[in-house]
C-alpha cells in the first residue's frame, strides 16, 4: 500500500508532466472561454429574436399563432434531428456522458460533437425549451479538452484531468462563475481532491473567464438587492425550506426520469416526431406566455428583484407549477440542453413563495422573502444534483449575495439529507445509467447491422 501511495505521489509531482498539464489547461480554457462566450452571446440574440417575433406575430390577425408554433416545433425537431443524424451523444445535459467518460465506461466523443452541441443548443434553447445553457457548455468544454489531450498524447490520468477541467471551464463560462466551475470538477466529476486535478481545474476556469469576459463582461448574471444579515434563530425556518426543497427535488428527479422513459418507450414514433410534438406544446405556451419558456433567466431575475407582494403569490405558484412540468418535458425532447438553469428558476420561486408565506404568518422577523429565493436556489440545486458546495458557490457568484451563507448551509443541509435518507439517487447518477443503457443498445443495434 505504501509503495502504491509513493508511486501516485511521484506521478502527481512529476514536474515536467505537471507543467505540460498546467499550460495545456490554460490554453484549453481560453479556447473554451472564447467558444462558450460566443455561444452565450448568440443564445441571447436567439432568445431576444424569439420574443420580438412573438410580439410582432400577435399583431397579425390571422396566422400568427400557427406560425409561431410551427417555427418553435421545427427548430426543436431540427435540433433532435442533428443529434439523431450524427449519432453523437449530444442529447440532454451531456454531464452524465462526461462522467461516464471520466469513469472509463464510455469513450470520449469525436470532435463532431462540438458543432452538434453548439448548433443544437442554440436551436433548442433559443426556440424556447426550458433547458440550461450549461449542458452544452460543459460537454463542449470536455469535448475540446479531449481533442487537445489526444493531440498532445497525454497520459490517461492527465487526459482525464484535462477533460474534467474543460467541463468545469464550460460551466464557469456558462454562468460567469469561475470558482463554481472549479469546484464542480472536484465535487461532481472527479469526486476527489488531488494536485493535478486541482491545478488543471483552476487553470482552465481562470483562463476561460478571462477570455469570455472580453465578450460577455464580468458582472454577475443576476442582480439582487443587498440583503441584511439574518438572525441565527431563523436557521430552523431555512431548514424547513431545505426539507421542502429536498422533497421537491425527489419529485422533480422522478419526473425527469419518468418523462424520458415515456419518450423512450414510444419506439413506434421517431425521435424527431416526438421532439416536434414537444416543440409544438412549448410553442403554444410561448404564444400565450412568452416569458415562461426558455432557459428562465428572466424569471429568476424577477424572483430576485425584490417582488414581495403577497397578492402575487398565486401567480408565483402557477409559474412554479408550469416550470416544474416544462423542464422534464423539454429534457425528454432529446435535444442538447442542461438542467441547471431550470433548477434555479424552480428553486427561486419555491424559496420566494415560502418566504412570503412565512412573512405573512410570522412577520418581518423571518427576514426578506428575497433571501429565501436565494437560499431556495442553492437548496433545490443541492436536492437534485447532490453537489452542495457547487450549489452554494454558484449561487453566490451568480447573485453577488455573499452574506447569506449560514441560511444557505441550513437549507442545503436539509436538502441534502432528505433525499439521501429517502434513497433518492442524484439526478446525474440516474441519467448516467440511462446514458450507458442507450450506448449499449446503440452498440448492439450497430453490430447487428
Amino acid at each position: 500500500m505504501d509503495a502504491v501511495r509513493q508511486r501516485q505521489s511521484a506521478e502527481e509531482m512529476n514536474p515536467t508532466g505537471l507543467i505540460v498539464l498546467a499550460l495545456l489547461s490554460v490554453f484549453t480554457g481560453a479556447v473554451i472561454g472564447l467558444t462558450i462566450g460566443y455561444f452565450r452571446l448568440l443564445l441571447e440574440y436567439a432568445e431576444n429574436a424569439r420574443n420580438t417575433f412573438i410580439a410582432t406575430a400577435h399583431r397579425w390577425p390571422f396566422g400568427g399563432a400557427p406560425l409561431v408554433i410551427a417555427l418553435v416545433a421545427g427548430a426543436v425537431a431540427l435540433a433532435a434531428w442533428l443529434v439523431q443524424r450524427t449519432r453523437q451523444p449530444a442529447a440532454g445535459s451531456g454531464i452524465p456522458h462526461v462522467e461516464a467518460v471520466m469513469e472509463g465506461k464510455l469513450p470520449a466523443a469525436s470532435v463532431l460533437l462540438f458543432p452538434v452541441k453548439f448548433i443544437g443548443g442554440l436551436l433548442a434553447i433559443g426556440s424556447g425549451l426550458a433547458l440550461g445553457r450549461e449542458g452544452p457548455s460543459v460537454q463542449i468544454g470536455a469535448n475540446l479538452a479531449a481533442f487537445w489531450g489526444s493531440r498532445i498524447h497525454l497520459q490517461r490520468a492527465d487526459r482525464l484531468a484535462l477533460i474534467a477541467a474543460g467541463a468545469g471551464a464550460g460551466l464557469a463560462t456558462a454562468f460567469n462563475a469561475p470558482i463554481a466551475g472549479a469546484v464542480f470538477v472536484l465535487e461532481e466529476l472527479v469526486r476527489k481532491f488531488n494536485t493535478r486535478n486541482t491545478i488543471a481545474a483552476l487553470g482552465a476556469s481562470c483562463s476561460a473567464i478571462a477570455v469570455a469576459s472580453l465578450i460577455i463582461g464580468r458582472q454577475p448574471d443576476f442582480q439582487a438587492h443587498l440583503l441584511p444579515q439574518l438572525s441565527v434563530w431563523t436557521g430552523p425556518i431555512f431548514g424547513l425550506l431545505g426539507i421542502l426543497a429536498g422533497l421537491g427535488g425527489i419529485v422533480y428527479n422522478r419526473l425527469i426520469l419518468s418523462t424520458c422513459a415515456l419518450m423512450d418507450g414510444m419506439t413506434r414514433v421517431r425521435p424527431v416526431i416526438r421532439a416536434l410534438c414537444i416543440g409544438a406544446l412549448v410553442g403554444t405556451l410561448a404564444w400565450f406566455a412568452p416569458r415562461l419558456v426558455g432557459g428562465g433567466d428572466f424569471l429568476t431575475q424577477q424572483a430576485l428583484s425584490g417582488q414581495t407582494e403577497l397578492a402575487a403569490l398565486k401567480a408565483m405558484l402557477l409559474i412554479l407549477a408550469l416550470r416544474f412540468l416544462l423542464g422534464p418535458l423539454s429534457y425528454a425532447a432529446g435535444t442538447p440542453g442542461g438542467l441547471f438553469a431550470p433548477l434555479l428558476v424552480i428553486g427561486s420561486y419555491l424559496g420566494l413563495s415560502f418566504g412570503l408565506l412565512c412573512q405573512s404568518l410570522i412577520g418581518n422577523t423571518v427576514g426578506a422573502p428575497v433571501a429565501y429565493a436565494v437560499v431556495g436556489m442553492a437548496a433545490f440545486f443541492t436536492a437534485t444534483v447532490r453537489a452542495p458546495l457547487t450549489g452554494m458557490v454558484l449561487i453566490v457568484e451568480l447573485t453577488g449575495v455573499n452574506n447569506q451563507l449560514l441560511p444557505m448551509l441550513c437549507g442545503c443541509f436539509a436538502a441534502m439529507a432528505v433525499p439521501t435518507l429517502l434513497g433518492s439517487a442524484p439526478i446525474y447518477d440516474s441519467l448516467k445509467v440511462r446514458t450507458l443503457r442507450k450506448a449499449e443498445a446503440d452498440s448492439h443495434s450497430g453490430s447487428l447491422r
